[in-house]
């Protein structure tokens, strides 16, 4: 075959439509025309001489071909992406983008705050966040849809031996009350006390209430015994439901800080219990690593610690002046 029978245009579009599940969901989110998508589509099928999409229902839906053309799509369409931010590299951390995934917790509570400082050092490079579920992050890490990640749950087995997985840091969980609860006046409580309070927790089917509920089964708390009076779909949902004074709930330390330092919400340790889970660093061995993704690594998220002292952190590293720094002299974890 001398000539390829498609474009990048055109494994674009098909992702689109297959993302968006109509032909012209897709057209709005490429901000072309309808008709524009639906040629490229006839072009591509009559180059392949196979048809891409099942159009008896309402939804598109992919043919067996389609399928097949999507996956291998998506890498040619990742590797493109990797290339132009390796050219991007040359231009020492004057542009390019660094892509990071988190799982929910971490994403919405702690990569925020590190993307922050990152932001104030290298303004000129574009930082993209893509928050899902530890699966999903680790599955779009072995695709090289992102550069790292930094997840809280367990990395599936099937995809251990594709990463390079790394213990980043401990995010404790913390036991909350509301304010003018009982037990919300003592500094301490007992293990068996936690059997008498009524839990707001999230659904018992989402991946972060399961990861809550092994942290627990650590601890020595069975989470079976713990009384669930509601469960809601969010941990902002829970932490507005215990400060209404509807329940206690287990919410990760990083996710309440704002709620402790406003006396909001109360947070009451439990004697001899400390419940904690390792957030770990995650990473494509043989993916290309960007000077960006290497300095994020080496210099940004030690500094998960020191976020308090923002603003001594940042002064000290316009100081040291790492914009200068070598990739030879940033090893990633």
């Amino acid at each position: 075959m001398s000539d390829l029978p498609f474009t990048l245009d055109q494994l674009r579009i098909l992702k689109a439509i297959a993302a968006e599940g109509s032909f012209k969901r897709a057209a709005d989110s490429l901000y072309v025309s309808q008709p524009a998508v639906s040629l490229q589509v006839q072009n591509l099928e009559r180059q392949l001489d196979v048809p891409l999409f099942d159009r008896g229902g309402r939804r598109a839906q992919l043919t067996e071909a389609g399928h097949l053309l999507l996956e291998y799509g998506d890498r040619i369409l990742a590797l493109c992406q990797e290339t132009c931010r390796a050219i991007e590299d040359l231009q020492n951390l004057q542009g390019g983008t660094l892509i990071i995934g988190a799982s929910q917790t971490t994403g919405t509570y702690l990569m925020p705050k590190l993307i922050g400082v990152f932001r104030h050092v290298y303004p000129e490079v574009a930082v993209q966040l893509h928050v899902h579920s530890t699966r999903r992050t680790c599955w779009s890490v072995v695709n090289g849809q992102v550069d790292l990640a930094i997840i809280g749950g367990e990395v599936p087995l099937e995809l251990q031996s594709s990463l390079e997985i790394a213990p980043y840091a401990e995010d404790e969980l913390a036991l909350v009350l509301p304010i003018f609860h009982p037990l919300a006046q003592k500094d301490t409580v007992q293990r068996e006390d936690l059997y008498r309070l009524g839990f707001i927790t999230l659904d018992a089917q989402s991946t972060i209430r399961k990861v809550i509920d092994q942290i627990l089964v650590r601890g020595n708390i069975d989470p079976r015994l713990l009384k669930v009076e509601m469960e809601l779909n969010s941990i902002e949902a829970i932490k507005n439901a215990v400060q209404s004074g509807l329940g206690a709930a287990f919410i990760s330390v990083s996710a309440i800080e704002k709620e402790l330092k406003l006396g909001a919400l109360k947070r009451v340790n439990i004697e001899n219990v400390v419940i904690k889970r390792t957030l770990s660093l995650i990473l494509n061995p043989n993916r290309y690593r960007s000077k960006a993704s290497e300095i994020f690594i080496a210099k940004i998220l030690p500094q998960l610690s020191t976020l308090t002292a923002n603003i001594d952190f940042l002064s000290s590293l316009s100081e040291e002046g790492i914009s200068d720094l070598t990739p030879a002299e940033v090893s990633p974890l």
